[in-house]
């Protein structure tokens, strides 16, 4: 049978459902990712992430459930699922014996590009996940961040329409985080569709548009980064004197609980509400040094809604 030769761009899941003999891994998780947007699937340990990733990766079969991947269906097209997305493992594995350089021609060669363009394209995926220094070194010497930025670039062989990626910052010094957030953003302003699993939800504020809450297998919520970035939370307030902001927090009837050592914590409902308080307070003469958020704006929403759940 003939494949279109325009898919449809993004990823669409409904009513997935995956067990593992009497373990449900997956209990009908909708998901939508679009092309052009950083797609977060957040979730605590064990609530289907891994599972669902490999569906959608086309190396798990569901036991129930609509996938379509860059307008394929992963079930049925497999093959053509694989040449448009690009997957990134929790874990990375590879030929120990074979260099950097090596390793991706490798996979550019089981994608069938061209020698002269799968070359081209090894030499800047390298230099865009900065391993171009250890292009001829065996991979066996390689640390576990510097796997995990080959692992990276091993996924974007191809240059796929949809990167699938897990846990990608495990393992990824400070620096690398921040390189590793510029390079998932500038795939999503390239319109690709970009989804990625982590544990680290502040990186996930930086970097993802929406998120999809996972929890026990299923859809929980799903969260628009900026607009979860104007709802109610908790912010920290500090001065050089506590006992100055107290008293100017209490004549303005701003509730708060009692200080801690850094400070105090206030319920504000958004980004202009912190900036009227912090304008007034300095009118007031209190020597505040900082006002920021308490927690991080996925971090919150991900904590308010699987409270009960584990």
């Amino acid at each position: 049978m003939t494949e279109p030769t325009v898919p449809r761009a993004g990823i669409t899941a409904r009513g997935v459902r995956r067990t593992f003999g009497d373990v449900v891994a997956v209990d009908h998780i909708d998901l939508d990712a679009p092309p052009g947007k950083v797609t977060a699937l957040v979730g605590p340990n064990g609530s289907g992430k891994t599972t669902l990733l490999l569906v959608l990766a086309s190396l798990l079969v569901p036991d129930a459930g609509q996938v379509s991947i860059a307008g394929f269906d992963p079930v049925t097209q497999p093959r053509a699922v694989r040449a448009r997305t690009g997957w990134m493992p929790d874990v990375f594995g590879t030929w120990e014996s074979l260099t950097c350089r090596e390793v991706l021609l490798t996979v550019a060669d089981a994608f069938a590009l061209p020698r002269a363009a799968a070359a081209a394209r090894v030499d800047h995926l390298l230099e865009l996940v900065h391993l171009a220094d250890l292009r001829d070194r065996p991979t066996q010497v390689l640390s576990r961040g510097q796997k995990q930025r080959l692992g990276l670039a091993r996924a974007l062989v191809h240059d796929p329409d949809v990167v699938l990626l897990d846990e990608p910052a495990s393992g990824l010094d400070p620096r690398s985080r921040i390189e590793l957030r510029g390079i998932v953003r500038g795939l999503a302003a390239e319109g690709r569709t970009v989804l990625v699993s982590s544990h680290v939800l502040a990186e996930l504020d930086e970097m993802a548009d929406r998120a999809v809450i996972v929890a026990r297998g299923r859809t929980v919520a799903v969260e628009e980064v900026a607009a979860a970035a104007q709802a109610r939370r908790t912010w920290r307030v500090r001065a050089l004197d506590l006992g100055v902001l107290l008293a100017a927090l209490d004549a303005r009837r701003t509730p708060h609980p009692p200080p801690d050592r850094d400070g105090v914590e206030v319920e504000l409902g958004s980004d202009v509400e912190a900036a009227e308080l912090l304008a007034a307070l300095v009118r007031d003469g209190v020597p505040v040094v900082e006002l920021a958020p308490a927690s991080g704006v996925l971090e919150q929403a991900y904590l308010a809604l699987t409270e009960d759940r584990r």
